[in-house]
């Protein structure tokens, strides 16, 4: 039974059984034996598995859907994937901001969540409505239009609800873990492997069946599925709501004056900028001692006349994340390949398992998922208690160490792509397809499945380490912006895969030549690009690398 005392300055109520700064869902104070931990994690962890069973029912097939019913382009279609995917993993920014800010993270999953719904139920009615309904021209197109334009605004009302659900799920989840509790603290960490665990079960699930319905059976099924999981995915967080801890440091930003975070950071530096011609003996006086990030950016201590030091330290502590996340994009530009080429890839090559089954393209997705799910027991259970009794960290290794093994991964999974795709057009050539886009090149479709075991490989350590970094680094009342800027990392590589994938298309087109992304794979040269990924990866170990020898963490 746990025993309470009273503070006489505070009249606060004292307990090891109390969680400082948190409250449950009726005001009340945190009960440690009652609340957050792994009691609470399963609504999350269930919760995300739902979530990214439905996002996945949509993003995983999208190529095909877009260069099959809808008729576009490969150079095009992998554009607008590109742009749709970006798009969701840079909303959680903007997101984070509101969270942190305003609405809070509770009350913006419950917002965000509804969005999504109605997004995937817009989804479900666009794969409806007929392509064809009359014979007259000018009446088949503008059908097609309003198809097109139904299709585009519930893909766009689904990213604007992802983006909000995801960061504000992952980062409420985190919160359930105590870390002034060393036996919280050390969980946490496992935390997140066994939730990428429980996503990438979901996501592997979604890929195995949704895919199949979608291309065999309908692809307005194949849409409800995934809205009926969402549906479930916020009935399981709703679930778990008596057992919710709830940061009051969040609830009590809300309503100030300049609370939101992008604003605090700016007036920091305007303030700095104003203020630089402040002399040395005066810049002396303004230093903040004692402070992780004290010695970095010492331009900003000018700031401290404007603003309060805290304001100053946060700035600090975000400016100094940055170089990390710039080295990370690059990843997040290879991320944006297996939904798009190496699913096209895929489509040109023999996926028959029997004389009746064909497996679809986006299903090799499956063993991204399948890499991760049977690698991250091994890293938590293996990797982690033989490298921490010599390395005597907790977690083993440093997140940054993490990172940068994954984005290695990541250039042997590039290359190893770029080898077998140089094999298919060999095969292309032998055979005499170069001139026959439809036709079946004879090589297996099994030789694409090293290229995405490795990319899920690599995911355990870049993903899971990114989150962590940018969860633990970024300053508390933050934290939903630090996991929106690990999510942006996805986001702005997609938009720089779409920006790169249209200036290659445009440049090599010109050239008299089929371009790299050809419509007729056996003519263009994505082994090219592949390669090229690879190079820009390389680079960006190198810097990570780097950093990660000079990077301070905070205590």
């Amino acid at each position: 039974m746990s025993t309470f005392t009273a503070d006489n300055e505070t009249g606060t109520i004292v307990s090891n059984d109390i969680v400082e700064c948190s409250v449950d869902f009726q005001g009340n104070p945190s009960v440690r034996s009652a609340s957050g931990g792994w009691r609470s994690s399963g609504f999350f962890i269930g919760a995300e598995m739902a979530e990214k069973f439905a996002y996945f029912g949509v993003a995983s097939n999208l190529m095909t859907y877009f260069t099959g019913p809808l008729q576009e382009s490969t150079a095009v279609a992998a554009s607008n994937v590109n742009l749709w995917l970006g798009t969701a993993a840079f909303l959680p920014l903007i997101w984070g901001s509101i969270a942190d800010s305003f609405l809070g993270r509770f009350r913006t999953i419950l917002v965000t969540s509804s969005f999504y719904i109605m997004g995937l139920g817009l989804l479900t009615y666009s794969a409806t409505i007929p392509d064809i309904c009359g014979d007259q021209e000018a009446h088949v197109s503008c059908v097609s239009q309003v198809k097109v334009g139904v299709f585009f605004c519930a893909l766009y009302l689904i990213a604007l609800g992802e983006g909000g659900f995801k960061v504000c799920l992952r980062t409420f989840g985190a919160d359930q873990f105590d870390e002034q509790d060393p036996v919280e603290s050390k969980a946490k960490s496992s935390y997140f492997n066994w939730l990428y665990f429980a996503i990438s079960t979901g996501i592997f699930t979604t890929r195995l069946v949704i895919n199949y319905v979608q291309e065999n059976l309908s692809w307005a099924l194949g849409y409800g599925i995934p809205c009926l999981s969402m549906m479930l995915s916020l009935f399981l967080f709703l679930l778990g709501l008596k057992t919710y801890r709830f940061n009051t440091g969040e609830e009590k930003r809300q309503g100030k004056k300049h609370n939101n975070p992008f604003v605090r950071i700016g007036l920091v530096l305007i303030a700095a900028a104003k203020n630089r011609r402040q002399t040395p003996s005066d810049e002396t006086c303004l230093l903040l001692p004692n402070e992780k990030t004290s010695n970095k950016f010492r331009f900003l201590d000018r700031a401290v006349i404007s603003c309060g030091s805290y304001e100053v330290e946060e700035a600090k502590a975000v400016l100094s994340l940055i170089p990390i996340w710039m080295c990370s994009l690059v990843f997040g530009i290879v991320y944006g390949q297996s939904p798009t080429f190496f699913t096209k890839q895929g489509s040109t090559m023999d996926r028959s398992i029997s004389s009746t089954l064909i497996v679809p393209a986006a299903t090799l997705q499956c063993f991204i998922s399948l890499g991760i799910i049977f690698f991250i027991p091994i890293y938590d259970r293996l990797f982690v208690p033989i490298v921490r009794s010599f390395t005597h960290k907790p977690a083993g290794i440093t997140t940054l160490q993490r990172i940068s093994t994954g984005i290695f991964l990541s250039i042997i999974s590039m290359a190893t792509a770029a080898l077998v795709e140089m094999k298919r057009l060999k095969v292309a050539r032998d055979h005499g397809l170069v001139d026959s886009p439809d036709a079946t090149v004879p090589m297996s479709v099994c030789w694409l499945i090293p290229q995405y075991i490795l990319f899920g490989v690599s995911d355990v350590f870049t993903m899971i380490g990114l989150q962590e970094f940018f969860y633990g680094e970024i300053p508390v009342e933050l934290r939903s912006m630090g996991l929106a800027l690990y999510l942006s990392i996805i986001g702005i590589g997609n938009f720089l895969s779409s920006f790169i994938v249209s200036v290659i298309e445009k440049a090599t087109s010109q050239s008299g030549q089929a371009s790299w992304f050809d419509n007729n794979l056996n003519q263009a040269h994505l082994d090219y690009f592949y390669w090229l990924l690879a190079c820009l990866s390389s680079i960006s170990f190198v810097f990570i690398v780097h950093l990660a020898k000079s990077y301070v963490y905070k205590s």
